[in-house]
């Protein structure tokens, strides 16, 4: 216990410093929240992944999906890797930088705005970005607090209030200066981390062949192309996690602060091979979690004999993990926590300072002024992810769907179509925002399951452009 308070408290100290340069190299708003447009590719890509794999992945996601999937699980990772970050660095990341510096805008709100002169739809996406981004964040701190609690044996609320100060403090210093300098370490960590965790997984379950049967003699189905739930269930959610970042403003904005089309290149690879090793190793033994525990030897994973699926993970690492290297694991799950929330909250404060305030209230806002009000919109943001945090609403995998789902049902369809068309109007746009999140919210508050609502959402976003603004061109005509 002594070793891990030690290298928590160094790992703390670490990311105060880097808050503290950070903060001396940030002078405008350009720099708070896109380092002056000058990130290289290794901090980009790092930032990119952190940001989309986080404690959400490994305690929520890993811990249900691979208890109820098995194996077929994997093909959540396999999306993620090629759809989520391969093909959006392909496709999306040089088209992006170049349009986000045409337009001289600095979040997608902004974007959709120019490209669909339409001010009433950066109010729309806006809103929706700060609404939304709040229980994603909250997921994270549900996950990071769980982490806690079973390798500190400390108490649910005091870890939750520990880490809302820490990364309170951590943000609100550096932006995204800070956040890019860091990310390069905490990707190491995970990177590290997964390997321990991949190699001890293996070795406590006899290899690969004798973990393979030992699923399968509890259910076949665990090893199968297609896991117990059905096909529809394994589509929606390697539909709703590889599709979304193509809408997700925290992803996108990576790219308005990439240095210039090299640097694209040169992340997509290093971003793809992180993924496919983090997500990778997170299903698999998300999966391999049947093997280890049960409610006699993990009872603080399991509620009258049924897996509690947000403590499935905890448990499990704290069972297979050998106890010297534990610590590095925490620090794994610490550092895809905190490079995600920062990503996050600098989104949703943009969203309040820079889209709302400035662009409907106070237009003539100094940059030293937005700057502070940034900080400010970044501290009660984390103050609402935490409030929301503490009541644990759902599970982690609900909370993240429902989020990702809208967000994504609000911008998939007009991002991209804006993007790479030019007959797409704001008819077409405004429709599909309003439509798109209209129908994930209903089909979800009737009692459809949130990656299911999500996925039908983002595909009226997708569909629906198109649609309306073919015959709205002809009518003009």
């Amino acid at each position: 216990m002594g070793i891990k308070i030690a290298v928590i408290a160094v790992y703390a100290l670490m990311i105060v410093v880097v808050g503290i340069l950070g903060m001396r190299k940030t002078r405008s708003f350009q720099d708070f929240f896109l380092a002056g447009r000058n990130v290289g590719p290794w901090m980009t890509a790092f930032t990119y992944g952190t940001a989309y794999f986080s404690a959400v992945l490994f305690i929520g996601f890993a811990g249900k999906i691979g208890w109820a999937f098995g194996y077929s699980g994997l093909w959540i990772a396999l999306g993620n890797s090629l759809i989520g970050v391969l093909c959006v660095w392909w496709f999306l990341g040089r088209r992006i930088r170049r349009m986000s510096v045409e337009y001289n805008v600095h979040t997608m709100s902004e974007f959709l705005e120019i490209r669909y002169q339409s001010p009433f739809l950066k109010l729309f996406s806006s809103v929706s970005v700060f609404i939304f981004m709040i229980p994603y964040s909250a997921a994270v701190f549900i996950g990071l607090s769980y982490l806690f609690q079973s390798n500190f044996n400390m108490d649910y609320t005091i870890a939750l209030l520990f880490m809302g100060l820490f990364t309170a403090v951590y943000l609100i210093m550096g932006g995204y200066k800070s956040m890019t300098m860091i990310d390069v370490i905490f990707g190491m960590i995970m990177f590290s981390g997964v390997l321990i965790l991949l190699f001890s997984t293996l070795h406590s379950g006899g290899g690969l062949g004798r973990i393979t049967a030992s699923l399968g003699s509890i259910d076949p189905k665990l090893t199968r192309w297609v896991g117990p739930p059905g096909w529809w269930p394994l589509f929606a959610l390697v539909f709703l996690t590889s599709a979304a970042p193509y809408g997700m403003p925290q992803l996108i904005q990576k790219f308005y602060a990439v240095r210039d089309d090299r640097s694209v290149k040169i992340g997509m690879f290093a971003s793809t091979f992180f993924a496919v090793l983090v997500v990778g190793v997170a299903y698999f033994t998300g999966a391999t979690a049947r093997l280890f525990l049960n409610p006699e030897s993990a009872p603080a994973a399991f509620d009258n004999g049924e897996p509690i699926f947000d403590a499935i993970m905890p448990e499990f690492m704290a069972n297979v993990i050998p106890h010297s290297l534990a610590v590095l694991i925490l620090l794994l799950i610490l550092a895809a926590s905190m490079s995600t929330l920062a990503a996050l909250v600098l989104v949703s404060s943009s969203s309040a300072a820079k889209d709302l305030y400035a662009g409907f209230i106070n237009r003539n806002i100094s940059d030293k002024n937005l700057t502070v009000l940034m900080r400010a919109f970044s501290g009660l943001f984390i103050l609402a992810a935490t409030t929301i945090a503490y009541f644990k609403p759902a599970t982690i995998v609900a909370i993240l769907g429902i989020s990702w789902g809208a967000i994504g049902s609000v911008f998939l369809g007009p991002f991209l179509w804006g993007l790479f068309t030019k007959f797409t109007e704001k008819w077409g746009a405004l429709s599909a925002s309003v439509l798109g999140l209209s129908v994930c919210l209903i089909l979800y508050v009737q009692g459809m399951p949130s990656p299911e609502a999500g996925t039908i959402g983002m595909l009226v976003s997708l569909a629906v452009p198109p649609l309306v603004s073919l015959p709205v061109k002809m009518l003009r005509k």
